[in-house]
């Protein structure tokens, strides 16, 4: 199977079936079969031969989601960049992909205009939004080509995209998957979430990461519409939630967070087609997931996994949330069971298994694993050793099968000898009522090695004190776990997973110093 075959399938079965929708731009499935095949014939005569690699810079867009699906058809590998890199970054990975061909929105191509020196391996570039000097105009290049199939051959065994790691350390890695492994995936999450054709999938977060991008996929698995936004504002998710018909949305935790705490009326609208909010990339708070069910009346589910699993590697069942809000609140720190055809496993630093209750480093096998790191056999014999999936993250599973993410391993603080998780502390300040988000960080105590620090968002309106948050945490947390220090900030550092940048939390407490204990 390949990415393009359900594309196909339903531009066959159901053409006038809305594809997509963004803006007051819509596309039918025939029309995005024939706006597909067009651009993989561009990218085919433009030179470009299977295994090349294609870079992409855009906002979210009907056009991004496309390139997947000609990409698919040519042989072409997509690579999406992060839009909020510097340019230098985006210099950074075009190299290291190799890519030849780079498609650009054109509130990009004067920042890359000024780079292009350092571009070495793009001989063509073109623009989504008209001519301009240098470029070529995307919309001449791709409407002169046939809207039939191309001719190249695609395997199931050939690459599919190219994406790189969300960078919570600062080095993101080009992660490798092929069309066997995302076409197993869209079969994992549709039987998890259970689409249909002709629904609405809400995609807001962006498109170059893996969670947004398999959700895309998936709603085309269905036969469904990908109702996509350029970018996340919550007065615009919101009305959209209430007024587009949407039946899945897919968000991150401080996106609900946010609508309902900045949307005025985010709980006098009706939400009356909305069956599921699906999320990931971070847990969610108890009363931030109580609030949000009772405002939007819709079941919950969520996914973890990461960039080199092609997506989601457990799921928290719209069932599991129900079983946990009535009678099984520990469900709600799960992360879930093992999607179908996935293993997972505990090992300890030895990569020895560890029975169930042990806390060690979560490793997974399966048929959705990246094929490797581009360019990097160093670090994919590393990652992939033993033939698992080294997820970096630190986990235990219970008898039951469920997974229990405590953190990622560079992230866990070693105070005092003892091995303290943040999202556990993490977990009891989201309970505060003038919390609106939090992260823990271990910084240098020349008596401990580190302690705990807090960093704490408050509530719009709300206050609180340090001392008020240190005793708030008595009584919910161990001592030793309990935060020595808080600091108050408007805002946390946030990758485009909306997952946060600790390295850069941490930075000013460790800068200047040789041996950063926990440092990432």
């Amino acid at each position: 199977m390949r990415l393009h075959d359900f594309l196909d399938l339903h531009a066959r079965e159901d053409p006038d079936a809305l594809f997509a929708v963004h803006g007051e731009q819509a596309m039918t499935y025939q029309d995005a079969a024939a706006e597909a095949n067009r651009l993989a014939n561009a990218l085919l005569i433009a030179g470009l031969r299977t295994g090349d690699r294609v870079a992409y810079l855009s906002r979210n867009s009907i056009q991004h989601v496309l390139l997947y699906f000609a990409g698919s058809k040519a042989g072409v590998v997509p690579v999406p960049l992060n839009f909020r890199l510097l340019p230098s970054q985006w210099a950074e990975l075009v190299n290291d992909a190799g890519a030849t061909l780079l498609i650009a929105a054109g509130e990009y191509v004067s920042a890359v205009d000024a780079i292009r020196d350092e571009l070495k391996p793009v001989t063509r570039y073109v623009s989504l939004d008209g001519m301009t000097s240098g470029w070529t105009d995307y919309r001449s290049w791709v409407s002169g080509h046939r809207a039939s199939a191309p001719a190249a051959v695609v395997t199931g065994s050939d690459d599919a995209y190219q994406m790189y790691t969300s960078g919570t350390t600062g080095r993101p890695k080009g992660a490798v998957l092929t069309q066997n492994a995302v076409t197993a995936h869209l079969t994992q999450v549709a039987l998890a979430l259970q689409g249909r054709p002709r629904q609405r999938t809400l995609v807001v977060t962006p498109l170059f990461h893996a969670h947004a991008a398999i959700q895309a996929f998936v709603s085309v698995y269905w036969g469904g519409c990908v109702y996509i936004q350029h970018e996340f504002k919550p007065t615009d998710l919101v009305r959209a939630l209430s007024e587009e018909r949407i039946d899945v949305a897919v968000l991150v935790p401080s996106m609900i967070q946010t609508c309902l705490l900045t949307v005025p009326d985010v709980a006098d609208r009706r939400y009356d087609t909305l069956r599921l909010i699906f999320y990931g990339a971070s847990p969610i708070a108890e009363h931030t997931l109580r609030r949000a069910i009772e405002v939007f009346g819709c079941d919950f589910a969520q996914g973890y996994g990461m960039t080199e699993t092609t997506a989601t590697l457990t799921f928290l069942s719209a069932a599991e949330h129900r079983l946990a809000l009535e009678d099984r609140a520990e469900l709600l720190t799960s992360a879930g069971r093992t999607a179908v055809g996935t293993e997972l496993c505990i090992v300890d630093e030895h990569d020895v298994p560890v029975p169930p209750g042990v806390t060690g480093e979560i490793v997974a096998r399966g048929p959705t694993v990246m094929r490797g790191y581009w360019n990097r056999p160093a670090e994919t014999a590393e990652a992939l050793r033993g033939g698992w999936m080294h997820t970096g993250d630190v986990g235990r599973l219970d008898a039951d099968g469920y997974l229990y993410v405590l953190d990622r391993i560079k992230d866990m603080i070693c105070s005092g000898g003892e091995n303290i998780y943040p999202r556990t502390i993490e977990a009891v300040l989201y309970t505060h009522p003038a919390v609106a988000d939090a992260a823990v960080i271990g910084v240098p105590d020349e008596q401990w090695g580190e302690t705990v620090k807090a960093l704490v968002v408050l509530r719009p309106g709300a206050s609180a004190s340090q001392e008020q948050i240190i005793e708030f945490c008595c009584g919910r947390l161990a001592g030793f776990q309990r935060p020595r220090s808080v600091a108050f900030v408007d805002a946390l550092p946030r990758n485009a997973s909306e997952k946060v940048l600790k390295h850069v939390l941490r930075e000013p407490y460790w800068s200047g110093r040789q041996r950063r204990v926990g440092g990432a």
